[in-house]
């Protein structure tokens, strides 16, 4: 059966369903969701790229981040822990960097949480020694360190809501086609604009990503010392929630093609939507993260030292000018299209305040609340 039939199957029998538990089922359904099938989904044969596939320097520069954050845990055992690893590849280039320094790689626990069985089995063929995989973040013991998410929160199943004389929340239905009908939202969602203190205008149309609020605060319950970098596109809430926003932001990915339709190609398609920061780090600081600040990606990189990083390679390589034009065609899209959609969060706990190398030109006057 296909997993639009499974769908309209449950909404004959319960009813409309909300949009979360439509995206939840497209994303996640077992086997036939986007995510637990076995279709590439990253590259070229898939439907996006991301950093780590662009580039191991992304790797590399995460790898030197966190290798200064291991120096200022006293260069004691230091665990990382990935979210949603992707195809290994992120991992495998953080690793191949901390090979590096002997004392931090002997010392280290790469920890994955992938519930995807496909995806484990691809990250499997890259990874080979120091990573184990998990199911849950309460499954790995006594967490020091640094966990790691890179385009993980767009990935949530998220509300989709809209702004009449009162919150409605969207519903999906069946007639003959997929229709979307309003009901009024739940307390659980008005209270998650009240608490962040926005008020949308009439007609206003965007998501509300509860599951991210659920997963910082178990993230933030988990680590006992160390940092959190959330990688991600999105933005604070004064950006997201602007005029020119009143539509959402909500997205899918087919082939490399973007669209707004999450009703055709289900479970074929990638659906994401834009993470809110401002949201992330008031719920962190609500259960004890700290927020060393906010940067777009391109900063972040260029801080932690990409270009010098690169130029040392050419060196090595003076004859290889196939080299140095690969190296500028990805370092456009790292740091000039990606580099400029793409935040970085990092948030600590239990470390006393340090300037970390990554944040060095964050911008003091952004504020992550607003």
């Amino acid at each position: 059966m296909l997993l639009s039939e499974i769908i309209i199957e449950r909404i004959k029998k319960e009813g409309p369903i909300s949009f979360r538990d439509f995206m939840e089922m497209a994303l996640y359904y077992p086997e036939l969701g986007y995510y637990n099938s076995i279709q590439d989904k990253i590259g070229s044969n898939g439907d996006f790229y991301t950093s780590p596939y662009i580039s191991a320097d992304f790797g590399a520069m995460l790898g030197h981040q966190i290798e200064e954050m291991w120096e200022i845990l006293e260069k004691k055992p230091f665990t990382i822990v990935e979210y949603g690893a992707g195809t290994g590849l992120l991992c495998h280039d953080i690793l191949d960097y901390l090979k590096n320094n002997p004392a931090l790689y002997d010392s280290l626990t790469y920890c994955i949480i992938e519930k995807s069985v496909s995806m484990r089995e691809i990250e499997k063929k890259h990874l080979h020694e120091k990573v184990s995989w998990y199911n849950s973040i309460q499954d790995i013991p006594e967490i020091n360190g640094c966990i790691l998410s890179n385009e993980l929160v767009d990935n949530f199943a998220v509300h989709q809501v809209i702004m009449e004389e009162q919150l409605q929340e969207v519903f999906v239905d069946y007639k003959e086609v997929f229709i979307e009908v309003l009901k009024p939202a739940k307390k659980e969602l008005t209270q998650y604009f009240e608490t962040l203190n926005v008020q949308l205008p009439k007609g206003f149309r965007t998501e509300v990503n509860l599951e991210a609020v659920s997963w910082i605060k178990e993230v933030s319950q988990s680590i006992q010392k160390g940092y959190v970098i959330t990688i991600d596109y999105g933005s604070l809430s004064a950006e997201l929630y602007h005029n020119h926003r009143s539509s959402g932001t909500l997205l899918c990915y087919h082939k490399h093609h973007k669209n707004d339709n999450p009703y055709q190609f289900i479970g074929q398609q990638d659906i994401t939507s834009h993470t809110n920061f401002s949201a992330i780090s008031h719920w962190g600081a609500q259960n004890g993260l700290d927020c060393c600040g906010i940067v777009d990606q391109a900063p972040f990189l260029l801080a932690l030292g990409i270009k010098e990083y690169q130029n040392i390679a050419l060196l090595k390589n003076k004859d290889n000018l196939q080299l140095a034009a690969h190296e500028a065609v990805m370092n456009y899209r790292l740091l000039f299209d990606m580099g400029t959609k793409f935040k970085v969060l990092i948030q600590q706990k239990g470390v006393p305040k340090y300037p970390l190398s990554g944040l060095k030109f964050l911008n003091s006057s952004r504020t992550v609340f607003s």
